[in-house]
């Protein structure tokens, strides 16, 4: 018998051993740790664990059995318009081979992508330099990402990175002379690396993963109307005036604006640290959204996932679903300017499979009798 030290899955391996007048069970248990742990014990207390020498090499057995992991199947497609506005004030980024982008190689391949989508105000000016500065604000250490790894540590250096950066572009915002200070943007980055997924906003916009059909928030409105925020601003002598940050702004955490923020080291209403969520992505998340909130003043997080699953079901494209999900936003008259990217994380084959529920199977081989079809026409009638 071979037992593996790649093991995944924990297993239970039962070996059966026929000695002369003797019949005993042994019962392995076969852990994830790398340095395997074989606990051998009989069905009986009475029997001796290694009687007659049978198994009597089990210990220095390997156990072939298949190392299984999800890997993103990562596609994205974009749409932007300006809608009812008079400017675009929006920006994005849409990278689905970061490493590539970047210029090096992971010693194993795996999936690296990096999108985001910048909301401006007061004018296209500070949403256009962080879009155009994006690589060396947030991959300052881009060495850093070819040492990936799943453990506690890389992951809690990966997330500090990321708030970092958007506390490295707010203040080069206010060190830039072209960009007035009366300017802002909301930002929302979102980070694929091997199988986990980092979120990143400060703002309105929002990211959604479609996890087999269900809507999962991956981030949260910075608006004064969510408790928390309006706390916190209220506490730092703020004032919410109709739903906006002392009467003009909209949001509570945004990049630039540095005519509404105090003073370095003076804590202010207005701030631009993100907030961030990791998930480790798994084979029931289908597909990503992020998005302005022109396209979430009008629609829910649901309505937007069901939308987009519907489409791919279809077309099986994402750039399709995005043009989709902005159309249906105008037409529910969004009043603000529409930038959405839609990622594909699996096949669309996962998507069909995960649709097919038995119930509707069910409902849908079920037909009714000609009696009563003419009943229910009489009725009609």
């Amino acid at each position: 018998m071979i037992v593996s030290q790649n093991m995944v899955a924990e297993a239970e391996i039962i070996c059966k051993q026929s000695i002369p007048m003797l019949d005993m069970k042994y019962h392995l248990c076969v852990t994830q740790e790398q340095n395997v742990k074989i606990e051998v014990s009989p069905t009986s207390p009475s029997v001796p664990i290694f009687g007659q020498g049978a198994c009597s090499e089990v210990q220095d057995s390997i156990l072939e059995t298949p190392v299984i992991e999800f890997v993103p199947n990562v596609r994205s497609g974009s749409f932007a318009e300006i809608g009812p506005r008079i400017s675009m004030d929006d920006e994005h980024i849409r990278i689905d081979d970061l490493a590539g982008h970047l210029g090096f190689v992971f010693k194993c391949p795996m999936p690296s992508a990096f999108y985001a989508v910048f909301d401006g105000h007061g004018g296209p000016e500070a949403a256009a330099f962080v879009k155009r500065n994006a690589m060396r604000l947030f991959f300052e250490d881009a060495h850093m990402l070819q040492s990936y790894d799943t453990d506690s540590l890389f992951l809690k250096k990966l997330e500090d990175t990321h708030r970092r950066a958007f506390i490295r572009a707010d203040l080069a915002l206010a060190d830039e002379q072209s960009v007035s200070s009366s300017c802002g943007t909301t930002a929302l980055t979102a980070l694929i690396l091997g199988n986990h997924l980092l979120v990143a906003n400060a703002g309105d916009c929002r990211a959604v993963l479609c996890r087999r059909g269900t809507a999962v928030e991956m981030s949260q409105d910075h608006r004064p109307s969510y408790l928390p925020e309006r706390r916190r601003v209220e506490e730092l002598g703020a004032f919410i005036d109709d739903g906006y940050l002392n009467g003009y702004l909209s949001v509570t955490r945004a990049l630039g604006d540095w005519d509404f923020k105090f003073p370095l080291g003076i804590a202010s209403p207005l701030i631009a640290e993100p907030d961030v969520q990791l998930v480790t992505l798994t084979e029931e998340d289908e597909f990503l959204i992020i998005g302005c909130d022109g396209i979430w003043d009008v629609m829910s997080s649901q309505v937007a996932v069901s939308l987009v699953r519907r489409g791919l079901r279809r077309h099986d494209d994402p750039q399709q679903s995005a043009r989709e999900l902005v159309k249906e936003a105008l037409r529910l008259n969004t009043s603000d300017n529409l930038t959405v990217i839609v990622i594909c994380l699996s096949p669309v084959q996962s998507i069909v499979e995960s649709c097919s529920s038995p119930w509707r199977r069910r409902f849908k081989a079920c037909n009714l009798s000609e009696e009563t079809r003419n009943r229910l026409k009489s009725l009609s009638e």
